[in-house]
């Protein structure tokens, strides 16, 4: 398994893809199969953006600073799907809300993705060498146990609050 930071979010990247298409397929399905799906999404992006926002943008923020405007708007990209995870965790699928919110979850989610993989993440890999990318994510590895699962739970709440009052 490799310790390459990036190479960790893109496999966490590649399993939200899955959850996503999963989602959608089923998206006419029975409620009990959406809600399962939206749980494990939840539970996805909850550990994803933890390990992000404690570990990967710190790190980054301190190593390269000419990089802080793209760590701010990624900050930003996160509470709002904090919010959205957040309030989907509330819901029931059989919510008249819960399909077209969960689509709006998976739009912000999915352009976020995209601008990571192909505009920053290869300006960090350029800036920094294989072995600092190596320990950021021994960092995230060793952080991820510890993570939060859902958005209710309490490292996740201080999260979404600390980026309100950031």
């Amino acid at each position: 398994m490799s310790t390459d930071a990036i190479v960790l979010l893109k496999e966490d990247h590649k399993e939200m893809r899955r959850l996503f298409k999963a989602f959608q397929d089923a998206e006419e399905g029975p409620a009990s199969q959406r809600q399962k799906l939206v749980d494990q999404i939840l539970e996805a992006l909850t550990v994803h953006t933890y390990l992000e926002n404690e570990v990967m943008y710190p790190e980054v923020r301190r190593l390269l600073p000419d990089l802080e405007d793209d760590i701010l708007e990624s900050y930003e990209e996160h509470h709002v799907a904090d919010v959205l995870c957040a309030e989907l965790a509330s819901m029931n699928a059989d919510d008249e809300r819960f399909n077209a919110k969960t689509t709006v979850l998976i739009e912000n989610v999915t352009h976020h993705v995209e601008e990571e993989e192909q505009d920053w993440f290869p300006k960090v890999r350029d800036a920094l060498g294989r072995k600092q990318l190596q320990e950021i994510g021994e960092k995230m590895i060793a952080l991820r146990a510890d993570a939060p699962r859902t958005p209710a739970a309490p490292k996740a709440i201080k999260k979404a609050l600390d980026a309100v009052t950031a």
